[in-house]
């Protein structure tokens, strides 16, 4: 049988690329973790890490192990929180979100799971999708809202076992301009006729993002203002510092703004829950995970209207 110390070991191997560093960190000899390599070697009957004056570097099946380490060391995080909640006085349930997701999903949704389930000491953590999904994987939080642009979810099985994305909604990207520009009125607007504009981005992420729809559309992008909130970024536009993509669920347009629909290949924001995979349902979870898809489905608005 193979040792999960061992796994552990082998795990810290691979993240720090050496025998020594890794004896650091686990405060061991480097003599105990060559030894303990050995041993699960022995084991496996392969090798698991080559060792070279640029380091150590794992085989085939060193990779699958590390894998597997990742997949237990998640496993025992997530029992461990499991068991604090059992033997708390009150049931609990945490929550990772990003901002503007809580913000325009959270309230109804928490407002149903509340009445269902008062008894539950309820905890809201805010967190980009990147730091949402370790808080799941680890136990820290139950379920998380996340999202991400092109490309694949934030959570695949073949990377992320033991985790489950769950799709609520596309959130399609507005063009927010000042209230007179000369765009303002138009239905739709194609991204090509912004080649001139300067940009404000209201979160930092889409920057790469923006520029492969800028590329496409034949022009450079240029920044005027970066910012973390799309809130504080439509009070720029309305400014007249620049113009901007916005997200459905964050537009806030007041009467020195106004958004305007994107042409296709329309930008999207795809916004799931992330659960872990558990044998036993936790009912609480799965009553917030309910409340928030209802929450999304009424959030959605028809691609092609104004908001």
């Amino acid at each position: 049988m193979i040792d999960v110390h061992r796994l552990r070991i082998l795990r810290a191997v691979a993240e720090h690329g050496s025998f020594n560093r890794a004896a650091g960190a686990l405060l061991l000899t480097p003599s105990a973790v060559s030894q303990h390599i050995a041993a699960l070697e022995r084991t496996v009957g392969h090798p698991v890490a080559v060792r070279s004056t640029r380091g150590v570097t794992l085989t085939e099946p060193g990779r699958l192990l590390v894998e597997a380490a990742e997949s237990i060391a998640a496993e025992l995080d997530q029992v461990r929180h499991a068991i604090d909640r059992l033997t708390a006085e009150r049931p609990r349930l945490t929550v990772a979100t990003f901002t503007s997701g809580g913000r325009h999903l959270l309230p109804a949704a928490l407002a149903r799971f509340v009445a269902e389930h008062p008894e539950v000491e309820l905890t809201v953590r805010e967190s980009e999708p990147e730091g949402a999904v370790a808080m799941v994987r680890d136990g820290t939080a139950d379920l998380a809202l996340a999202y991400h642009f092109d490309g694949p979810p934030p959570v695949r099985p073949d990377e992320r076992p033991g985790l489950d994305w769950v799709p609520l909604m596309e959130d399609p990207l507005w063009l927010v301009l000042p209230r007179g520009h000369r765009l303002a009125d138009r239905a739709s607007v194609g991204l090509a006729e912004l080649g001139a504009e300067r940009w404000v981005l209201g979160c930092l992420r889409t920057e790469a993002y923006l520029r492969r729809y800028a590329e496409l559309a034949g022009f450079d992008l240029r920044v005027a203002a970066s910012t973390t909130d799309y809130f504080f970024a439509q009070t720029l536009v309305a400014a007249g510092v620049g113009v901007s993509l916005v997200p459905h669920v964050s537009l806030s347009t007041t009467g020195e703004s106004t958004a305007v629909r994107i042409d296709p290949p329309r930008p999207a924001r795809h916004i799931g829950l992330v659960l872990p995979r558990r044998r036993r349902p936790h009912p609480p979870t799965r009553t917030l995970a309910a409340a928030l898809t209802a929450a999304a489905t009424t959030t959605r608005t028809p691609t092609g209207e104004r908001p």
